[in-house]
This record gives structure tokens, sequence and C-alpha cells, in this order.
């Protein structure tokens, strides 16, 4: 028996191994590689190498051991971890067992770019652990996960008693809510439902989906409905129903695992499903990507243009693969659709190249739609640096997609903060691997994400104007801006929370907030939140820059204290941060406030400010640490002189 149980589990690990996580690269030797990292005496090395490896495909034991020497190397030198590393702590509640989850979950942080903390509760209590005030297994978490198992939540009905079964999904609702509320309050933090697994036998059979009494008829129903009132909530759903159906209940679930030790994810699957709930968090904390850089040649169409000639490339309807070329064309044009930014890297003629987009019938993709366009000769790492400079991104915004492997691993090997899926042979599989590899993962969804290809359009437009220019003042004077300072609303929440988290380089403190300590900081009479959205002649920049600031101190010397402060690098030089420094001024003048103080707290990516105070008129209080500063401007004298002829400026504070 101990033996068939040993080969079970072992032909289910053989199966597994890699399972939905083909769009990374596999990788030969683990140990081998791990013993290389270990015997690495300079701790960013090391590090540099943990990286590396969690970039590539490893199975649960793999995994582990990656984690073992992450842990180890945490332990030792914990200052030594790469600074772009988001340190975050997540607490999961489950009524199953997850530890055996945790190594593929810190692993599959890395690779997004997260050091995870990870805080388990005690098996299947958790209502205890959300609700008893003495407990502290979610205190300061930035994340907690509430995972239930389906008889852990719904409790059996009578398949003939319809309204019973609904009234037990709408309890069962209920109590979830109230379990999101107070996990909110008590952590601090973002909560994460996840779906309830459809792992029971059929009842009555395909009769199940509309009977009200049958167990999956009623996990369906409590997914929607949990569904619903986590958009009401402010809730992220780790949607593991789609999970299954994307990769196979019987696959997530082994039977024999439940039974032995109440696993209700098999250990050969814990990388896929720590991948996705990675995926989760990343976004959350701003991390996901947010350009799509594209080859060409067998990647966009098959075939090479500039030997085939437009004629000769294969694309669009006629053949198989033509169409799959057109099928990856219209999902990246989706992609593009929701706010994702397209650029171009091709070895190619430049005017060759456009051809196959302003002269082929079958393709979907225009040139209307890629913000940077890179066809030449050169190299591909410094093509993608021209990219991210021209759209004023890190080099960590980007997903490289190429189906050339030499430009993969070269790529991987000189610009390790791009993202590269490993894509596949055929193009049959390049819209599964795009969407499998997670890179565009989001939280939220606002009109401004729809908008931002037209933003960097026109940001392309606002370089041609500047180069034409004679000088930055004749410039600004060109544009004809606008500039509405207001008090953060409803309206703009989702999409000032998310340029908090999403902001590096224009990020004085970078302190992340949520979406409920966003709202709850606009509601404080002691606080105030700012929001500017900018326009100019060649169209809408949408929102662009939140400020908040804190009112301290008492009766002797209240002051405004700038807690964040933020702004797209898009509008950098145009002089919105002085039309937003006056008015904080004229809030906390009229709240009293003697003073504004102002922080600047470095990191490897806000450089870009570090005289960002100094340069507002700002004194210099005090320097700490590492190049931390501290800033006050007395507001009971004038504040520095500052009038701007180019920006039509509306302010209501």
């Amino acid at each position: 028996m101990q033996s068939a149980r040993a080969d079970h589990a072992g032909a289910l690990s053989h199966l597994a191994q890699g399972f939905g996580l083909e769009w990374l690269p596999a990788i030969d030797d683990v140990s081998g590689s791990l013993r290389l990292v270990r015997g690495e005496r300079d701790a960013g090395r090391r590090f540099a190498g943990l990286l590396a490896l969690a970039q590539t495909r490893l199975d649960f034991l793999q995994s582990g051991l990656l984690d073992r020497e992450l842990t180890r190397s945490i332990s030792e030198e914990p200052s030594a971890a790469p600074e772009h590393l988001a340190r975050t702590r997540i607490a999961l509640l489950s009524s199953s067992t997850v530890d055996h989850l945790l190594p593929s979950i810190r692993v599959a942080g890395l690779r997004r770019g997260l050091l995870l903390d990870c805080t388990t509760g005690a098996y299947g209590m958790v209502r205890q652990e959300v609700l008893d005030p003495a407990d502290t297994t979610i205190a300061n978490s930035d994340f907690v996960l509430i995972a239930f198992d389906a008889a852990s939540i719904l409790p059996r009905t009578d398949p003939a008693d319809r309204g019973g079964a609904r009234a037990s999904v709408e309890r069962a609702v209920a109590e979830l809510t109230q379990l999101w509320r107070v996990a909110r309050e008590r952590s601090g933090g973002t909560v994460i439902q996840q779906l309830v697994l459809d792992r029971t036998p059929a009842l009555f059979g395909h009769l199940d989906a509309v009977t009200a009494g049958a167990p999956s008829w009623m996990i369906r129903a409590l997914n929607g409905a949990i569904r619903e009132a986590a958009q009401d909530e402010r809730v992220l759903v780790f949607d593991l129903e789609a999970l299954a159906a994307r990769f196979g209940a019987r696959r997530l679930f082994d039977p024999t695992r439940w039974h032995q030790a109440k696993q209700e994810i098999a250990p050969p699957q814990a990388p896929l499903y720590a991948d996705h709930l990675a995926r989760i968090l990343m976004a959350a904390r701003g991390h996901a990507r947010k350009c799509l850089v594209l080859d060409l040649d067998n990647t966009l169409w098959g075939g090479v243009i500039g030997d085939d000639g437009l004629e000769g490339i294969r694309l669009g309807q006629g053949t198989p693969e033509g169409e799959a070329y057109a099928a990856f064309q219209s999902y990246v044009k989706q992609l593009a659709g929701r706010g994702i930014v397209l650029a171009a890297s091709s070895k190619n003629d430049p005017a060759i190249a456009l051809e196959a987009f302003e002269r082929h019938p079958e393709m979907v993709l225009k040139r209307e739609d890629i913000s940077v366009f890179e066809a030449n000769w050169g190299d591909k790492p410094a093509a993608l640096q021209r990219i991210a400079r021209k759209l004023e991104f890190g080099l960590d915004a980007l997903v490289f997609f190429d189906d050339n492997p030499a430009e993969r691993a070269l790529v991987r090997d000189t610009l390790p903060e791009v993202a590269v899926p490993e894509v596949p042979p055929a193009a049959e599989g390049y819209v599964e691997c795009l969407s499998d590899s997670g890179w565009f993962e989001a939280a939220a969804f606002t009109q401004e994400d729809v908008l931002r290809t037209r933003h960097y359009a026109a940001d392309q437009s606002r370089r041609a104007e500047m180069e034409k220019a004679a000088d930055i003042e004749a410039f600004l004077d060109s544009l004809g801006m606008e500039l509405e300072i207001r008090r953060l609303d409803s309206v703009a929440l989702q999409r000032a929370t998310q340029l908090v988290n999403k902001t590096n380089q224009f990020n004085l403190t970078t302190r992340r907030t949520n979406e409920a300590e966003m709202a709850a900081f606009a509601a404080d009479p002691a606080m105030v939140v700012l929001t500017g959205r900018a326009s100019d002649k060649f169209g809408d920049s949408g929102l662009i820059t939140v400020a908040a600031g804190r009112l301290l101190g008492g009766p002797g010397d209240p002051v405004l204290d700038i807690e964040t402060w933020v702004m797209s690098c898009r509008v950098l030089g145009r002089r919105i941060e002085h039309a937003m420094r006056d008015a904080l001024a004229q809030f906390a003048r009229q709240a009293g406030a003697n003073a504004l103080l102002g922080h600047y707290r470095p990191t490897a990516r806000n450089g870009l400010v570090r005289n960002h105070y100094a340069e507002l008129g700002f004194n210099l209080v005090s320097e700490g640490e590492g190049g931390a500063t501290d800033w006050r401007l007395d507001l009971r004298t004038d504040l520095p002189a500052w009038r701007s002829p180019f920006l039509a400026l509306r302010v209501d504070v």
C-alpha cells in the first residue's frame, strides 16, 4: 500500500513538474546552480543569483531548495537584499493546511519583485483569528488571504430545498463580508478572498447545473456572490475557480493528500498556485509591468519581411499559422485597450518594417498602436534601454516578447530587470504564453488605464514640439496647459491609489497605500489628499499627481506634514509641482498651520527628486542615514515667488 501511494505521488509530481509555468525558461541543474550561488561571497551577487533562479521553471522540491537558500541569505545579511524588492507581509488564514505552500509562495514573490514574510494561522481557525481581538496572527499585515474549503463555509442542504440552498449562500456571503471588514480593520492591510474550489463529485450529473441544492451548484453560486460582494467591499479575489477551470481541479486537488494531511492544494501544484497568488500581490503593490516590447519578424507575423516581402509574410486568414499570428495581434491590441503601452524592437530596416503596418490588409495592429517604434540593426538590450528612456519607465516596467531564444537569453543576461517570457516555438502558443506569464496582472481598472496609450502617444507629440521650440519657455507657452487641483473624491479614489502604488521615480517617501487607507485619509479632517489633473493642446493627461498631508502639532506650532507626494514622470518639467506646493500651502493656511513639512526618503529609483524640496524653496531641517532629509517651509512669511504664465490653474481645496 505504501509503495502504491509513493508511486502515485511520484507520478503526479512527474506529470505536474512545471505545469502551467511553461512561460518560464527551464533549468537543467538547480542544485548545481544553488551551490554556485551559495559559494558566492558577495551578498549582492548572491541575491542576484537567487533572483535569476526564481525566474526559471521550478517544481515543488526545487522551489523548496531555493527558498531555503533565500531564507538563509536573508537571515545572515538582511540588509543585502536588493532595495527594489518590496518587503511584504501576508497572513494566510485557511480551513485547510497551507504550510507546504509557503516555500513556493516566497519564491513566486521573489520572481514578482516581492520579499514575502508569510504568517499562517492555525488549521481551521479562520474565524477565531479574524474575530478574536487578542489574536495577533493578522496584525500589521499588508495582505490577509482568507481561504475556505466548501465544507467549512457551506452547510449541506437538502437538494429539494431550493430556498434553503439560496439562503445558505446568502448567509455564507454575509459571514465573509463581516470577516473582511474586521480583517481589514485589525490588520490595516488589503484582504484577498480565495474562491472556493469545486472538488465535489456530481450528485445528479449534468443536472447539477440547475439543481439549487446540489453541492456544485451551491459552490458556483457562492463564488458568483463573492465576486459581487468583493467589488463593493474593496476586497481582492483569488479566482481559484478560474484556475481550476484553466488547469483542472483534479490537478490542483489530490484526495490522497487531503485525507492524509488536509492539503487542498496538492504539493506538485504549489508552484502554480503560488505564482497566481504572487501575481495578485505584485499588482496590488504596484509592481505589475506597464509596457510590452514586441519583436516583429516571426513574432507579429510569420517570416522575415525583409527577405520574404510584404506578400510573403504569413498573417491572417488562409493558413492556421497566419490565423495564429492574427490572434496574437488581436490579444495584444486588447492589452493596449486596457492600458498596456506597446513598443516594437526589431532588427530591420525601418521603412520595410513599417510597410506591414501600413499596407498589409490582415494587420490587426496599426502604427498608431505602437508608442515607441525601434527598427534598426543594433542590439536588443540597447533598444530596450532607449524605449524605457523615451517612455520614462524603469526597465522593470518592460516585458520583452521575442521568438528568438538567443535574443531572449541576451536580454535576460544583460538586463535582468526586464521580464522575458519563454516564447513557444509555434505561434499558436503565443497568446497562452503571454497571458500565463501574468506580468500585466491588474488589481484595479480605471478610465485612466483605458486612456494610457493615448496619453503616451500625446507625449511623443509633446517631445517633437519641444525639439522644435527655441527654449523651454517657448515650449511651455506653446502647450496651452491647464491644471485642476482638488481634494480626493470617490471618483478619483482608484486612480489615486494606483498612482501612489505604481510611482517609483517621482515619489518622495515611497509609502504604499491601499484603497481603504486612501479613502480613510480623504475622510479624516486632520488630513488633506490633493489630486492634480493636467491637459494641454495634445490632450488630457489625466490624474497625474497626488499629495497627502496631515495636520500636526499643538497650538504653538501647527504644521502640515506632507506624508506622500507622487507625480507621473510624463509631466516633469512643466512646473506642476510648484502649483501643487501652493495648493498645499493654501489648505495649510486655511487650517491655521504655520509651515509645510516635507520628507525625502531615498530609494534605488527616486534620486530624481532628491532636491525637490530645495527647488521649491523649503529649508533643510535635518539629514539622516542613507541620504534621508527633512524640510520645512514657513508659511508666516511669503512663499517663494512663483507665477506661471504657461499654466491655467484651477484650485479647489
